[in-house]
């Protein structure tokens, strides 16, 4: 018995500082672990903040650039006629959207849904446009058709995705 209790003298605080000392290391490994986490975020966010930024410039670009009054002011309307016009519009969209459709990998859905509708905006109007007007009819006729179906639209999905993207971005500051 008192071998017992002599072994249970040994033991006993030896447990003790043991566990304690396990405890120790389990903290500052988890704490270590944690301050790796911190590090690799910070340098994930140095890396791809730049980048998240510049995809956003290039949407916000994007999307002014599809703008019906801007697509029509850059294609020249007054040089063609409604019948060559009209599908050099829609490529220009169709280019456009192609050329800036990786940009979906830096944003929400929710965002890139908003995208997606204007530019299906874009092409309805420019589509509606020209069914209202004659097939003879001019290039700056087809031009003020856009202009008037642009004004008539009660839903500026441009202008909702515009603020999808600024507010994406200001998640990150």
């Amino acid at each position: 018995m008192d071998y017992f209790v002599d072994l249970l003298k040994i033991l006993l605080p030896a447990g003790i500082v043991l566990y304690g000392m396990y405890l120790v290391v389990v903290s500052f490994l988890a704490k270590e672990r944690e301050k790796m986490l911190v590090d690799l975020k910070t340098k994930n966010t140095e890396l791809i903040l730049p980048i998240r930024l510049q995809a956003a410039e290039r949407l916000c670009l994007f999307l002014e650039r599809i703008t019906p009054n801007n697509l029509v002011r850059r294609s020249n309307p007054t040089a063609y006629s409604a019948n060559e016009l009209y599908p050099q519009l829609l490529n220009e969209v169709r280019e456009e959207f192609n050329h800036n459709f990786s940009q979906q990998v830096y944003f929400s859905e929710e965002t890139w849904e908003a995208v997606k509708r204007a530019v299906e905006e874009v092409t309805t109007i420019i589509n509606l446009s020209r069914q209202g007007i004659d097939a003879e009819a001019k290039g700056i006729d087809l031009a003020k058709a856009i202009f008037a179906q642009t004004l008539d639209r009660k839903n500026d999905a441009i202008g909702y995705a515009l603020k999808q993207v600024k507010a994406e971005v200001n998640l990150y500051f």
